[in-house]
């Protein structure tokens, strides 16, 4: 009997055959062209600038939340009660020990023609989870002029 550690292994490889070669591609199969690529079409300026105010909106939004910054912020952001909404997550969660969270991912799609409103969806993390937002941003005429304003938030 032997007393080595290391065990023989038994060799279950096929045998060898000699090797065919691959099938010659018939005149079908072959393309007759390269496949031509499609041009992406450019992203209007609308889009950019409601993905740009969606960013750093939910930034903002998360950061009060997790009292990095003053809940006065959300005024321009929100429509209506959705301040009071945030201020009371952020009364509900005043547990300084969890981790910041981290927005992750923003998507913007329009939702008419004119591109006057988007439903929003972005992911952020707060320490090993992982959590989703959605919303609705609309332009509003303001004193001011038109600016970008969230209608709508979840924050799950």
């Amino acid at each position: 009997m032997s007393t080595s550690p290391v065990a023989r292994v038994v060799d279950y490889e096929p045998p060898a055959h000699a090797e065919r070669s691959a099938p010659v591609p018939t005149r079908r199969s072959a393309p007759a062209r390269p496949r031509r690529l499609h041009a992406v079409p450019p992203i209007s300026a609308r889009r950019q600038a409601a993905s740009g105010f969606a960013d750093a909106a939910l930034r903002t939004v998360l950061e009060v939340i997790d009292q990095r910054r003053p809940a006065g912020q959300l005024g321009p952001l929100l429509v209506g009660g959705l301040a009071d909404a945030v201020l009371a997550l952020r009364r509900a969660g005043a547990d300084r020990s969890c981790p910041a969270a981290v927005l992750r991912r923003v998507r913007v799609q329009a939702t008419d023609a004119a591109e006057t409103a988007f439903e929003v969806a972005a992911v952020y993390t707060r320490g090993p989870r992982t959590h989703a937002l959605a919303g609705r941003i609309q332009l509003t005429q303001t004193a001011r002029g038109p600016r970008w304003q969230f209608a709508a938030l979840h924050i799950g």
